[in-house]
């Protein structure tokens, strides 16, 4: 229009969940049929808008590498195979279905120059498929160099790009793109600068374009305008460089939360602002072509999502095609038969014995059933035995509750008891003391010798 406003999509609004943390990463395929999400619980989840009913759940859910968090998703440009970037040092490629298709090599971590490695040795930033051609692919890593590879071989890169850097280092690239002919790449460099290389015949690592301290922060986003003429970017400084539009994160004292904001790309002046949730972060957005619906992804440790914004008098498919198919519900008229579950293993031939433990334990506690030996004869009896009779045989056991036999001396102390003898065997002596009454009446005993003693 003459006035340079334009009409945003924000009528209608859906919400793709199932993330348990913040989603990092977006994909919508060229057609708008297939939505890819990564998030940092370490999963990548996808969605058909042709198979999804009004519930809006993911058909297909990966975890491309364990404890890695998902850094980027691309699509190809048949959309026939997608590429996933994540915190590990290795890219992956599926096929449409979520197929894994290959794995890119890991470079050796002890070659000091990283063009004589054979892959990224560190983890990785972002990656994006080429637009134009379908079998390359580029990455960014944070051992400080971008790759371009061919998807047919994953032994080794095609080229390693070392950005340009005021003094030797080992600074992270953290992000990447190429523009939309597929013959220019820019990298967002750790230092602040941004690299724009155009690869033609025998081009290097030194860039075509070189823009120093474009931001005083890292640079999470760059982005070519379909026409090539603007480059956009995005840093974690807080500051907008030739951007159309963009996603805020939410302030720790800050009233308001994360917001999607509009600009005029000839007046570069704030047209509009969205509010897409009220306390989490909008991570990754993207305004698609022929959806005509904005996307919006959020999250925080606790959750995540992909809002999607349309409008359904200017937007086409995508989120129209599933709202509109709620699920349907059941009637009390309804009948289903039961199906007979037929388990072979079920069949007594291969059921496992009854468990025996139970009356293994029963007769254990039977003396006569489990053969119990005798226990060993303690403390006092008759006839060597000890039982609840106090004597095992039945004669000792009448004398006993007859009264004709008396345990008194277990009650006695053993000194009294000897000594209570001492009158009778005085006046009555019966063993040794007779033999000497007539030469020895008086009995002598041996004196002690002290030295013996001492």
């Amino acid at each position: 229009d003459e006035d340079d406003s334009f009409r945003v999509p924000l009528s209608n609004e859906i919400v793709l969940k199932g993330h348990s943390k913040v989603v990092s990463a977006l994909a919508i395929d060229h057609s708008g049929s297939r939505v890819l999400s990564g998030s940092y619980d370490y999963t990548v989840r996808m969605y058909d808008f042709q198979g999804m009913n009004s519930k809006l759940q993911s058909f297909r859910q990966l975890e491309p590498c364990e404890g890695h968090q998902v850094r980027s998703l691309s699509w190809s440009p048949t959309a026939d195979r997608f590429l996933c970037v994540t915190g590990s040092a290795q890219a992956k490629i599926y096929d449409r279905d979520g197929l894994t298709l290959g794995e890119f090599m890991k470079g050796d971590m002890y070659i000091r120059d990283l063009k004589n490695t054979k892959g990224h040795i560190s983890g990785l930033t972002g990656g994006e498929w080429n637009p134009k051609a379908k079998d390359t692919i580029l990455t960014s890593s944070e051992d400080g160099s971008l790759r371009i590879w061919d998807v047919s071989d994953f032994k080794g890169q095609k080229q390693v790009i070392k950005p340009k850097l005021a003094r030797p280092a080992r600074t992270p690239v953290t992000s990447c793109a190429w523009d939309f002919e597929g013959k220019r790449i820019v990298g967002g460099i750790g230092d602040g600068s941004i690299q724009i290389w155009n690869l033609k015949p025998g081009w290097g690592s030194r860039p075509d374009i070189h823009v120093e301290k474009a931001h005083s922060d890292d640079i999470t986003g760059l982005k070519f305008s379909t026409d090539g003429q603007i480059l956009l970017s995005r840093s974690m400084d807080s500051t907008l460089k030739q951007l159309i539009f963009t996603g805020t994160s939410i302030e720790k004292d800050g009233t308001s939360g994360g917001l999607l904001c509009f600009f005029s790309r000839r007046k570069l002046e704030l047209e509009s602002k969205v509010g897409i949730s009220p306390s989490l972060s909008v991570v990754r957005c993207a305004w698609h072509p022929k959806l005509n619906q904005v996307f919006a992804t959020v999250g925080d440790k606790k959750e995540g999502g992909t809002h999607i914004l349309y409008d359904p008098a200017i937007s086409k498919r995508g989120a129209l095609v599933c709202v509109e198919r709620a699920p349907r519900k059941k009637s009390i008229d309804d009948f289903e038969a039961q199906p007979v579950i037929h388990n072979p293993h079920a069949l007594p031939l291969f059921r496992d014995q009854p468990s025996r433990k139970r009356q293994r334990e029963k007769v254990l506690k039977d003396p006569l059933k489990s053969h119990k030996p005798e226990l060993p004869v303690t403390g006092p009896g008759f006839g060597g035995r000890v039982g609840t009779t106090k004597g095992s045989l039945l004669t000792q056991y009448l004398l006993k509750q007859g009264g004709l036999i008396k345990e008194t001396w277990m009650d006695e102390d053993p000194r009294d008891a000897i000594l209570k003898y001492a009158d009778v065997a005085a006046k009555d002596p019966k063993f040794i003391a007779p033999a000497y009454a007539e030469t020895q009446p008086e009995p002598v005993f041996a004196k002690s010798d002290s030295d013996e003693e001492e």
